[in-house]
């Protein structure tokens, strides 16, 4: 069964509209529901929780109706908020006991509950201490310990890298992959950072303007693409000639060489342009696609250009407004 599931949903505000007509279906897992700032990931998960009527349209959260069961979807799962709404006089400890409470345990058992969930995101040192005294990354971990201390079926976790170095980004993720991976709890995360997502998550949801775009499993966007990346430890403008001349299309990205897979034959064509020109191989990999690509239109060509085939020239020629080996792409998928 769906632990999420929409028909219809629209929610319009005056001169905006939020939602527009989203249907979707989302099976238990660790979720990413991926939209640019103002593409209605928050009014999503309001609607979600009962928190907000939507205009029309209907869903469900755990088999339960938002229009009639919003206090029992709120009890049964947890809500990790994009905006900072700790208050700062009080420990960590006594607001993760405080919000347990607030879903039903028992004194005891919320104290136990709090400081194995504080253990769990990394502030048991540190959780008596008041919360005004903390980092962001810090304040970001007690949202996640108070979304998790009533031990839920499912989390809604609202943007929860925003303002995180990539250090802690790096460690929020990585909780993130261990409460779907280790406790066994679902997971409906939100961002507008498609890559972090593709390092978390077994299905993404993308909407774009209150529509939905996509929702596929992050395989599905991942695949085996049809260019390998080639890495050599020096020589690659001369690699590059050599396939080149040899009748591939081949073309510079950063350090690498990305050429494009006519068959089995150009593996051999690259193993054997090492061997033969004498130069180190590090890396020769086919590349998978990112789910950035999604939103990725390729530029219509224009002028003359239109009709040359991109990506044939030799890496050490220069061509008038084609990339040369020492600019920087951006955008290119690393």
């Amino acid at each position: 069964m769906p632990i999420i599931a929409t028909q219809g949903l629209t929610m319009r505000f005056p001169r905006v509209t939020a939602l527009d007509d989203l249907s979707v279906a989302v099976e238990p897992g660790v979720v990413g529901l991926v939209g640019a700032n103002g593409a209605g990931k928050s009014t999503l998960i309001k609607i979600l929780l009962g928190l907000l009527p939507p205009t029309s349209g209907t869903a469900t959260v755990l088999g339960l109706d938002i229009a009639r069961e919003g206090l029992r979807i709120r009890e049964s799962v947890g809500f990790m908020p994009e905006y900072d709404c700790l208050p700062p006089d009080v420990s960590a400890t006594e607001f993760v006991v405080h919000m347990a409470r607030m879903c039903g345990l028992p004194p005891t058992a919320a104290r136990e509950r709090a400081a194995d969930t504080l253990r769990h995101v990394g502030l048991y040192e540190e959780r008596y201490r008041p919360i005004g005294g903390y980092s962001t990354g810090m304040r970001q971990r007690v949202k996640l310990a108070q979304a998790l201390v009533h031990d839920p079926k499912l989390v809604f976790l609202d943007e929860p890298t925003n303002g995180l170095d990539p250090a802690g980004r790096d460690e929020m993720l990585e909780l993130i992959r261990r409460i779907g991976a280790d406790f066994g709890i679902s997971v409906l995360v939100t961002s507008h950072l498609l890559g972090e997502l593709e390092r978390v998550c077994d299905h993404v949801v993308i909407i774009d303007g209150g529509k939905l775009l996509r929702s596929q499993a992050v395989e599905a966007y991942t695949t085996e693409s049809g260019v390998l990346t080639v890495e050599v430890d020096e020589g690659r403008d001369v690699l590059g000639q050599h396939l080149h001349d040899q009748g591939a299309a081949v073309r510079p990205e950063g350090r690498f060489l990305v050429v494009d897979i006519a068959g089995e034959q150009t593996y051999d064509l690259v193993r054997d342009g090492v061997a033969e020109l004498g130069l180190r191989l590090v890396r020769m990999e086919q590349r998978r696609h990112h789910i950035e690509e999604v939103f990725q239109a390729p530029p219509a060509p224009q002028g003359p250009a239109a009709a040359a085939q991109p990506g044939t020239a030799p890496p050490g020629k220069a061509q008038p407004g084609k990339a040369q080996p020492g600019d920087v792409q951006q955008g290119a998928p690393r």
